[in-house]
């Protein structure tokens, strides 16, 4: 195998040249490869124990260590991120101890809570309101709920219950039932609860006639609902109220209900005639109502 050591060279010794006027000694120049002897190292003032070439070395350019720099700084702001997450999601410092309920009325803060029981020691941050929404769905008279985390370990729940149009009696019973015919709790005939009522008799009410009265008190204000003793429905489009003074409200169909009720409201606000008593309120044509 051919050396790849490069040759040295080294200055010859001057000597007389005899071709040369006046003997004048000649520069001479040899070369030869340096070999090293055996066993012996070749120093020179520190160098390395081999010859090694020149390497000129550049420094790295300022946009690359830079984008070195600051891709390293964000692995590690990702990583601990990640840790925070995972700490916060699985840690049982978090676990659910305490749920506060607000906005019963219907339903007691009890009911909810005993609800809601399978999620104790839970982490919060694996609560969802779904889940919440789907343990309470056996509670009727939930319409929506919302829900929020109050570290270390409280969930505070806000209810939106349905809301009682009437008192539904069928027999002897009576129940509290909302705008869309949802029965919602049992009641009683005492006027602690305001509401008119719907005699469906012996017998079970007609649903297209059912649905069309909660609709109509579903679009009445709550103190127009006050002032209502019954409400009752020859058919879907012959809706009729009572008063607790006994006046007659023909209501007509389930058409333009928001107009209807703000008509009837307005029609009540009038002062009464004891000269010419009112029995009978018509808003069945809102635009055009008669009183008589």
């Amino acid at each position: 195998m051919a050396s790849t050591r490069r040759p040295t060279y080294k200055a010859g010794v001057r000597r007389s040249d005899p071709d040369r006027p006046g003997g004048m000694p000649a520069d001479v120049i040899s070369a030869s490869k340096a070999e090293p002897a055996p066993g012996s190292r070749a120093v020179a003032s520190g160098a390395p124990d081999k010859q090694q070439d020149n390497i000129l070395s550049f420094p790295e350019p300022k946009a690359k260590r830079r984008k070195r720099i600051v891709l390293s700084t964000l692995g590690v702001l990702a990583a601990l991120v990640a840790a925070i997450v995972l700490a916060a999601v699985y840690t049982p410092v978090l676990a659910l101890r305490t749920v506060t309920v607000e906005g019963t009325k219907l339903l007691s803060a009890e009911q909810v809570q005993a609800a809601l029981a399978p999620l104790e020691g839970k982490p919060l941050p694996q609560i969802s309101d779904a889940d919440v929404t789907a343990l309470l769905q056996p509670l009727v008279q939930i319409k929506a709920v919302t829900t929020q985390a109050r570290p270390p370990a409280t969930l505070a729940v806000r209810i939106t219950e349905r809301v009682p149009v009437a008192k539904l009696k069928q027999g002897n019973g009576l129940q509290l039932v909302d705008a869309e015919g949802i029965p919602l709790s049992a009641t009683t005939e005492d006027a602690s609860v305001a509401l008119p009522v719907i005699d469906a008799g012996e017998g079970v009410l007609a649903p297209e006639l059912f649905h069309a009265i909660t609709g109509v008190l579903g679009a009445l204000p709550a103190d127009v609902l006050a002032k209502l003793s019954d409400a009752s429905a020859k058919s879907a489009d012959a809706v009729e109220l009572k008063l607790v003074d006994g006046q007659t409200i023909i209501w007509g169909n389930a058409g333009e209900k928001e107009l209807k009720a703000r008509v009837l409201a307005a029609l009540l606000k009038v002062p009464a005639d004891p000269k010419n008593p009112v029995r009978i309120y018509d808003v069945s044509v809102p635009r055009h109502p008669v009183t008589r």
